[in-house]
């Protein structure tokens, strides 16, 4: 059996990951940390991890950027695996768990999806086959509330496309004004935020007379959360690292 600590449990992704892992026999969730929500859970919730004291095999996280600090101390603490289901880490941020996966499994990806991960394979064959020839644009579309952009999974695609193109490519999010006319070195990326979009990324490879477009959408959130359990039990029984979909897939 593994036990999960589910940190971020009072959100909608806590919430879908608790009702997944109640239903897997692999799986107990022993412990919830979430800043708002403490109670209506079947384990205990605390509202930090300097209030915790139980331990368990792996920290799955949906929760936000800001508790990162407190998560990796607590984790390398007490030596346990984790699992960020979490986007919008700054640079010092990602040092910081690079840092932290020297003494603790450490499972990153910008995107816990099966399917956006296929994308991405798809996309950078699509690249080297393609080369300069085409430009490439990215769109993503997500709900209102989403906080950070481009989103986590923007990026993982573009970084998919710029490692053929041998880190040549520039990223330009802010395309506007008078004078945008497209840069050949380029790779756009455009974020759209309204109503209750899951999730849509949308690549596309435009060249002379012709138009190829990749594209991954998501109907339920219920994928991401799947992704992250998986990415536990693979995550649990490894040697201290930074791993992603690439290891598991």
């Amino acid at each position: 059996m593994i036990n999960i600590m589910l940190s971020g449990c009072g959100g909608y992704m806590g919430n879908v990951v608790t009702g997944l892992i109640e239903n897997d026999s692999e799986m107990n969730i022993t412990v919830g940390i979430d800043k708002f929500t403490t109670e209506g859970r079947k384990y205990p919730v605390y509202s930090s991890f300097s209030e915790c004291r139980e331990s368990a095999d792996v920290i799955i996280d949906f929760s936000h950027p800001s508790v990162l600090n407190d998560m990796l101390e607590f984790a390398v603490s007490k030596k346990c695996a984790l699992v960020l289901a979490v986007t919008g880490y700054t640079d010092e941020q990602n040092e910081k768990i690079l840092m932290a996966s020297s003494e603790i499994p450490i499972f990153q990806s910008g995107s816990m999806s099966m399917g956006i991960n296929l994308m991405k394979t798809l996309i950078k064959k699509a690249a080297s086959a393609l080369g300069d020839d085409f430009d490439i644009e990215i769109i993503e579309r997500h709900h209102s509330r989403k906080l950070d952009a481009p989103s986590g999974t923007a990026l993982l695609l573009a970084d998919a496309l710029n490692e053929t193109f041998e880190e040549k490519k520039e990223y330009n999010c802010t395309r506007c004004g008078k004078d945008a006319k497209r840069k050949k070195s380029e790779i756009g990326i455009h974020a759209v935020r309204g109503g209750t979009i899951v999730g849509e990324h949308e690549v596309i490879f435009a060249g002379l007379d012709e138009i190829i477009e990749i594209k991954h959408t998501s109907l339920s959130r219920n994928i991401f959360a799947a992704g992250a359990i998986r990415a536990a039990k693979f995550i649990c029984a490894k040697e201290p690292g930074h791993y992603n979909m690439d290891d598991m897939l």
